[in-house]
C-alpha cells in the first residue's frame, strides 16, 4: 500500500507527476491532494506517468477522472503516459480510453501542451 510519486514542472503551466506503487484506496487521497495542490498553484495541464504503476483500482480510476474535470474547468488538461499493458488494459475494460489521451511516452504527451 504504497504510492510514491515524483512532481516536476517542466514549463509555465505543465506539470508531470510521475507515479510508482499502488493507486488504490488507500493511497488515491494523496494523489487526489497532489492534483488538487498543482492546479491551485496555476497549473493547467497535468501528466500523469503511470508506467510505474502496479496496481490501480476503482477508486484510483475515480481520482483519474476527478482530476480530469477539474483541469478541463481550467480549460486545461489531464494526459496520462502509461506502455504497461496490464494498466492500460484497465482502462480498455472500462471504456475510459475514450475519455483520456494515454500517450506510450512523457515526450509524446507534452507536445503541443502550452
Amino acid at each position: 500500500m504504497t504510492l510514491r510519486f515524483e512532481t516536476r514542472s517542466p514549463r509555465e503551466g505543465v506539470t508531470v507527476i510521475a507515479l510508482g506503487g499502488e493507486v488504490d484506496v488507500y493511497t488515491s487521497p494523496r494523489l487526489k491532494q497532489e492534483m488538487v495542490d498543482q492546479l491551485a498553484r496555476g497549473t493547467r495541464h497535468l501528466v500523469l506517468d503511470l508506467n510505474g504503476v502496479e496496481y490501480l483500482d476503482s477508486t484510483g480510476l475515480g481520482v483519474l477522472i476527478g482530476g480530469l474535470k477539474r483541469a478541463r474547468e481550467r480549460s486545461g488538461d489531464l494526459r496520462l503516459v502509461c506502455d504497461n499493458i496490464r494498466i492500460l488494459r484497465i482502462f480498455e475494460i472500462t471504456g475510459l480510453t475514450k475519455i483520456f489521451e494515454i500517450y506510450p511516452s512523457e515526450s509524446e504527451a507534452l507536445t503541443g501542451l502550452d
